[in-house]
């Protein structure tokens, strides 16, 4: 596995106007999928391509945007490596972005290498943008992908056609399609909420293995790989996607509710809890939070001061910038003196930050600090995503050293347990089977590897 793995987003927009301006806004409602990198590339006969280091707000200038003509365009944003690139081939210039993982890259490397083949840094995009332009035309290249690529990706590929939205076959990133009422703007997304930013009205997800031309006629299927099964990532729905967002026709606010509900239902069954307060970790927490507090009844107020300016914790490259990040970005409310409070986070890898917050809590007089978790505890690596990379990062593997939690007293013990490590008076994580119901979404249509340990993919799956 590699050591570093990619969370991103993509945008694209075909429109009757100069599209620069609102590619430009696609990509930064979709930044905190990826904070390092940004881009952009439009067309108008030829490719006119920028990408920066940096969030897509706080590089990308009036000029530049200006000279990004064209009417069809994509953007990127990236933790990893600048995207979109932008490629001279046979079959035409075009520009390629990319959100996934491609777990065998070594392997793909090595085989096109020993074919002769050139790579600048051998990032995914370039892997996957060179078994593209291999084929004779870009449906093609994108449908060799299923053949070759095993790992998890959404793309759009900018052309003289128009743009090529697609998914791979499991559907493991989400990748959703929309349009203004009018019909002067067709746009795909990572996430729904650059749609609804920009006044366009969602349409549909792209289906797992499905490929789709959107140019000025709309949007059109022009291939549709089978598909042996859906693996949504179920990580999208607690924590990395906008709350504003909804995946697979399931609201992301109400999923996140939905979560919270089920860890105060838990805790009513189990005799309730006295406290004063329920509280989230911001950002991903506060949906969890409210749920709670709606399913106790008790109290909901902040606790923690958010810092607006800045990024995701979860989502920086290493872990020295993780936790700088995460002592940057929260700040406590004094009033949380004498309180008992109910803390609610997405989840816990590391146990790190949430440890730091708990000390933090008590620091400034919190009486008690119960943690509350929408996750079950990860206890593999993820391999298709951000997540998490290596056992070694998982506390509650170090704990349930084979992984497996096969009944409620084996839960109990390892909360016990993660409580003594990160300070808290008592730690609850929801079950596999709560958190699959509070995501509305059947279980085998979810990728809950991280979580069990079941590989999303059928026996004798190639590659």
């Amino acid at each position: 596995m590699k050591a570093i793995q990619e969370n991103c987003g993509v945008f694209a927009l075909c429109s009757r106007y100069q599209c620069a301006g609102e590619i430009f806004q696609g990509i930064d409602f979709l930044q905190h999928r990826g904070q390092q990198y940004c881009g952009i590339s439009t067309y108008d006969g030829t490719i006119h391509h920028e990408t920066h280091r940096g969030k897509a707000v706080n590089t990308f200038t009036e000029e530049e945007l200006e000279r990004l003509k064209g009417r069809w365009g994509i953007g990127h944003v990236s933790l990893q490596d600048r995207q979109p690139l932008r490629w001279l081939t046979q079959i035409g210039e075009i520009s390629v972005a990319v959100s996934g993982n491609v777990i065998n890259s070594h392997e793909l490397l090595r085989e096109m290498m020993i074919r002769g083949k050139s790579f600048l840094e051998g990032t995914d995009v370039e892997i996957i943008s060179k078994i593209i332009i291999e084929a004779p035309d870009i449906v093609s290249g994108i449908s060799n992908l299923a053949r070759k690529v095993r790992g998890a990706y959404s793309l759009v590929v900018l052309s003289k056609d128009g743009i090529y939205a697609a998914r791979d076959i499991f559907g493991f990133r989400p990748l959703i399609l929309g349009h203004d009422e009018e019909g002067t703007r067709f746009a795909a997304s990572s996430e729904s909420r650059a749609l609804q930013n920009l006044d366009m009205q969602v349409y549909r997800d792209v289906n797992p293995g499905e490929v789709v031309l959107i140019n000025d006629e709309g949007f059109r299927t022009v291939a549709q790989l089978e598909s042996p099964r859906r693996a949504h990532c179920a990580f999208e729905w607690a924590y990395t996607a906008s709350m504003d967002s909804i995946i697979e026709g399931v609201y992301v606010q109400e999923a996140r509710d939905n979560l919270g509900e089920s860890l105060a239902q838990r805790d009513i069954d189990e005799g309730g809890i006295t406290a004063d307060i329920v509280a989230p970790v911001p950002m991903s927490g506060i949906g969890h939070a409210l749920g709670y507090h709606k399913r106790s009844k008790i109290n909901y107020q902040e606790v923690f001061l958010y810092n607006r300016y800045a990024d995701r914790s979860y989502t920086q490259a290493t872990q020295s910038d993780r936790d700088k990040m995460a002592k940057r970005k929260l700040s406590i409310l004094p009033y949380v003196k004498g309180k008992r409070i109910v803390l609610c986070d997405d989840s816990i890898v590391r146990g790190t930050q949430i440890r730091y917050k708990v000390m933090d809590l008590k620091n400034a007089g919190a009486k008690e600090v119960h943690v509350r978790v929408a996750c079950p505890p990860l206890m593999y690596p993820c391999e298709f995503g951000i997540s998490t990379r290596s056992y070694g990062e998982l506390l509650a593997r170090s704990f349930m050293r084979n992984g497996n939690i096969v009944n409620m007293d084996q839960l109990r013990s390892l909360e016990a347990w993660v409580a003594d490590r990160v300070g808290a008076d008592s730690v609850k994580f929801n079950t596999i089977e709560d958190f699959v119901a509070s995501l509305m979404t059947e279980r085998c249509n979810l990728c809950l590897t991280c979580f069990d340990g079941v590989s999303p993919y059928p026996p004798n799956f190639p590659g």
